[in-house]
């Protein structure tokens, strides 16, 4: 009994895997095709505005990509 629970329990653990894995996956194809057209910015139009957000988004990929690959301030 205890083998067919713990098989129903990873089912549902690897449905809700795969559905989050699937949302990332489209935020990030999402973010590719938003930085392809330089975050829908005109060169000639780049002010000190659009550093400041852009380095906004890096801090935020960064803490991911820091968690996801124990760096920074996740580093062991």
């Amino acid at each position: 009994m205890t083998t067919r629970r713990a098989a129903t329990n990873n089912t549902k653990a690897l449905d809700a895997f795969m559905t989050t894995k699937f949302q990332i996956d489209a935020m990030l194809e999402r973010l590719k095709a938003f930085s392809d057209d330089h975050f829908e910015t005109h060169p000639d139009d780049i002010n000190w505005g659009d550093v400041g957000t852009l380095n906004h988004y890096a801090s935020l990929l960064r803490q991911i990509t820091d968690a996801a690959f124990k760096e920074g301030e996740h580093a062991a």
